[in-house]
């Protein structure tokens, strides 16, 4: 544990971004499961899930949680995956 109250501030920023990373990322991965589940079942809403997981992955991207060309790989195959549903 830190001595310095400096490195103990750190320490509370440092879990504080992790906790918040995670949810972000948990959140990122349940949007692109549901619009692969909402494709593979040829829903309706299959369109709004693919575009909500876009939205999802574009913040995530911006917020540094995933590189911007992993970023496009992962909407590439989403809508890819769409097209050739349809």
């Amino acid at each position: 544990m830190p001595n310095i109250k400096s490195a103990k501030k750190r320490v509370a920023i440092s879990n504080a971004n992790y906790e918040r990373n995670k949810a972000y990322r948990s959140a990122l991965r349940t949007a692109i499961k549901k619009a692969d589940a909402a494709i593979d079942s040829k829903a309706a809403d299959a369109n709004e899930a693919v575009k909500t997981a876009i939205v999802k992955i574009d913040k995530a991207a911006v917020k540094g949680l995933i590189h911007k060309n992993n970023a496009a790989r992962k909407k590439s195959a989403l809508v890819k995956k769409l097209n050739a549903g349809t």
